[in-house]
């Protein structure tokens, strides 16, 4: 089962893709921001493309678990992304991933120069990827629970 992930943001949005048994998260692109619309539409292709069965879209929360302004959009984006797929579109909990992701490139030995090429929105691809591994391991836990 493959799954796309979304990292929505302002400006970019980061796309992550698991492998196909559904185990392991991959980073796969940034797009910009154009519109609603044109991106759900940007998003529903790139789920196609890669035969995905679910598109998980990061909402960040507060520390009530209620939807950040931040996570407003992200569920109007995930409701636009259904107007253009039969794919199944799941809201999942971003808390951090920004964070988690340039945590990653340091661990993964990206340099310095790099890190701050990232710093300065590159982030977002890495961002998608922790939000699927992290879906990717909820449901393993589900599933082994």
């Amino acid at each position: 089962m493959r799954i796309l992930a979304i990292d929505p943001g302002q400006k970019r949005i980061g796309i992550a893709v698991s492998d196909p048994s559904g185990t392991i998260a991959n980073p796969l692109t940034v797009i910009h921001h154009i519109s609603r619309p044109v991106d759900a539409a940007t998003i529903a292709a790139f789920a196609t493309d890669y035969e995905v069965n679910k598109i998980v879209v990061g909402q960040s929360l507060d520390e009530d678990n209620q939807p950040t302004l931040e996570g407003r959009r992200a569920a109007r984006l995930a409701a636009a992304i259904r107007q253009q797929t039969d794919i199944p579109v799941q809201l999942w909990d971003e808390s951090n991933s920004t964070g988690a992701a340039r945590f990653a490139s340091i661990q993964m030995g990206e340099s310095y120069k790099k890190r701050r090429q990232r710093s300065q929105g590159h982030l977002d691809d890495l961002a998608a990827t922790v939000i699927l591994q992290s879906y990717l391991d909820g449901q393993g836990e589900i599933c082994n629970g």
